[in-house]
């Protein structure tokens, strides 16, 4: 998720296991802990631009790297807090603002290499956006509450609201999921291949993701809590076949390798972007959940295979993208 929430996450799982007099030092080392994951946005090449995309989220945010991470935060803090915390209260407090770090993430839409090195699959659940100000809102409010009174209690039950939202999520997935598998067989289609997920900021309204017969399908599902789900449906396109759409391209090219690392980052949902044939998008993602056009994807040159290709994120923040999505998040059905 964005840093603040991950930094809050950090902060208010160290004051769940800190006395009272450490309440506040708590805080701040776990904050600075359940941060210090996102380092990894740091790994970046001028000669290889999918080497962010790659490693962001990667070995940091494994389960099996906590205890490394959690030392070297305890290292860094070491000089500052050597007067005010014993080394092993430090740890432990670091240990507690990391440890869920990766598993935050792997509740996105985006996911995690979560189990790495174990398995290099990256791990999403899909059960909350990565932006999502409810959530962060739980966090913020009883962690600040627990640092004010010098209490761990409240950073409980903040962490305990928190699971509760999270569990919320994971319900309504289920109900999105459920209006999707209906809307496939209304199609007569079979999916082989079903990606549903949450859009920015919100548990209402929900992107659908389905391959049939060589096709990707995109569709929007509004599940409201006190309203019927309501269907938009949306666009489809052709699926990036390599052999047949780069059929002239050598397997052991550079821009090859680079092709299969951005599908491999892309779940295998990557199409050729109809304006732009020498572009192949991630169709995971969209400004709006009923469109194809994407928020990044990658401009390929087959003409020079050797080099690698460019990584390109494309913003959309028009007044009429907005409008429409907040017509979509408020279930109405006239979007004209």
């Amino acid at each position: 998720m964005d840093l603040l929430t991950q930094g809050l996450l950090g902060a208010t799982m160290a004051q769940s296991g800190a006395k009272q007099q450490e309440v506040r030092i708590a805080t701040g080392i776990g904050f600075f802990a359940g941060i210090a994951a996102d380092a990894d946005i740091l790994i970046q090449s001028e000669n290889d631009p999918l080497l962010n995309i790659e490693f962001h989220r990667h070995f940091t945010h494994s389960l099996f790297f906590v205890p490394l991470g959690a030392l070297i935060v305890t290292l860094l803090l070491w000089p500052l807090l050597r007067k005010r915390i014993v080394f092993s209260r430090l740890y432990l407090f670091a240990l507690l603002g990391y440890c869920l770090s990766g598993v935050l993430d792997a509740f996105t839409s985006y996911g995690t290499h979560l189990l790495w090195p174990l398995d290099d699959e990256r791990i999403a659940w899909n059960i909350i956006s990565v932006i999502d100000p409810i959530f962060t809102l739980i966090l913020l409010t009883t962690g600040f509450i627990a640092f004010k009174k010098y209490t761990n209690r409240i950073a409980r039950i903040g962490l305990l609201l928190a699971a509760t939202y999270l569990s919320f999520g994971w319900w309504q997935l289920q109900r999105a999921e459920t209006v999707t598998q209906s809307l496939i067989a209304a199609r007569g289609h079979h999916a082989e291949e079903l990606l549903v997920k949450p859009t920015l900021g919100n548990l209402v309204l929900w992107r659908s993701i389905y391959q049939s017969e060589g096709k990707l399908y995109v569709d929007a599902i509004r599940v409201g809590l006190f309203s019927e789900s309501h269907i938009y449906p949306g666009e489809s396109i052709e699926k990036f076949v390599f052999d047949r759409d780069m059929r002239t391209l050598p397997s052991a090219s550079i821009l090859a390798t680079d092709i299969a690392r951005f599908t491999h980052f892309s779940g295998g949902l990557v199409a050729i972007r109809p304006e732009q044939p020498n572009v192949l998008i991630d169709v995971r993602y969209s400004n709006l959940p009923t469109t194809i056009a994407p928020l990044w994807g990658i401009e390929m040159n087959p003409e020079q295979p050797n080099q690698h290709a460019k990584y390109t994120i494309y913003r959309d923040s028009s007044r009429t993208t907005r409008e429409k999505f907040i017509k979509l998040l408020l279930g109405e059905h006239d979007l004209d």
